[in-house]
């Protein structure tokens, strides 16, 4: 796999992490091989990190995923230089959830690491999911995630809509008065079409984007766009398109030149779109995991940018 010890750098924001061997010399290793970017201007990440929505469950309706092993991978992704893992209240299935996994497996957590939730929808028990959240449930929102997570604030929290909602001004407030409570360090959107960030951003400052966006999924490519202007996170959901690396002949082309793998130069082309996207690609298998943080180290050059696009 072809890696450099390249800085990534956009207004300050994010930059080189790259750790030291015992010479001196800088050498990649694990995660920090991806660069840094600091949410917010100060909330300093790796810019590959881990989502834990497959780790209760293959899907929303199972099957379920050995618990064991998924705590495991989460402590193999924080040896592997994460310190940044994406999250939500309602990523269960049945009684296993993401959450309590991130709480059995990292608490006490780290100095930095840095634990981003989203709030808005909702799931029942049976794993049904109700309507979307009002101020009121919003905030119960928050404190269930602070009392699974084991916390006293929460890093980064995500308004997530849905594409039936209309203008969420409302909930994003509702959100502002807590991060004023100090139960919220920063302030996201998910989700969002271009109207509703602005909307929120009238309201106080958008830390970062969650949208989906993959090779496969790309309608959100001006958000990209504008993130990387403003100095905002971007954190595409869905990297991989929903369903494992897209069956496409131009990412096993640009793969068999690097000795590298579809599901590692998607991650890699994501990364190269901006300097502020921030990658989590989710899994419960740890060989998986090993091959997701590899990318961190894949620099893809101006020819593979141009056949990929």
């Amino acid at each position: 796999m072809t890696t450099t010890n390249g800085t990534n750098a956009s207004a300050g924001a994010a930059s080189s992490d790259a750790e030291a061997s015992s010479d001196g010399t800088a050498t990649p290793a694990g995660a920090a091989s991806a660069g840094q970017f600091r949410i917010g201007g100060e909330l300093p990440v790796r810019r590959m990190g881990f989502g834990a929505m497959r780790l209760p469950a293959a899907q929303w309706d199972g099957p379920a995923h050995d618990p064991d092993r998924s705590v495991a991978v989460l402590r193999r992704a924080v040896e592997l230089g994460v310190n940044h893992i994406d999250t939500a209240a309602f990523y269960f299935f049945e009684d296993i959830a993401a959450n309590d996994l991130i709480r059995t497996a990292l608490h006490p957590y780290p100095d930095d690491l840095v634990i981003a939730t989203k709030v808005g929808p909702g799931r029942r028990p049976d794993g049904s999911w109700t309507d979307p959240a009002g101020p009121a449930e919003l905030r119960a929102a928050v404190h269930r995630n602070l009392h699974e997570l084991g916390r006293d604030h929460l890093d980064l929290v995500y308004l997530r809509f849905l594409r039936t909602d209309g203008p969420g001004e409302d909930r994003f407030a509702t959100l502002v008065a807590l991060r004023d409570e100090g139960l919220i360090r920063h302030l996201g959107v998910s989700g969002a079409t271009p109207e509703q960030l602005a909307e929120a951003q009238e309201i106080a400052p958008v830390a970062a984007v969650q949208n989906r966006f993959s090779p496969l999924s790309r309608e959100h490519a001006g958000l990209v766009g504008v993130c990387a202007e403003q100095g905002i996170a971007y954190v595409p959901y869905f990297p991989f398109g929903g369903a494992g690396a897209p069956d496409l002949d131009v990412l096993r082309r640009v793969a068999d030149r690097h000795g590298a793998t579809p599901a590692q130069v998607t991650l890699a082309w994501l990364l190269g779109m901006s300097p502020t996207t921030l990658v989590i690609p989710g899994t419960s298998s740890p060989d998986h995991l090993e091959e997701n943080v590899a990318a961190a180290g894949l620099r893809l050059d101006a020819d593979d940018l141009a056949e990929l696009a």
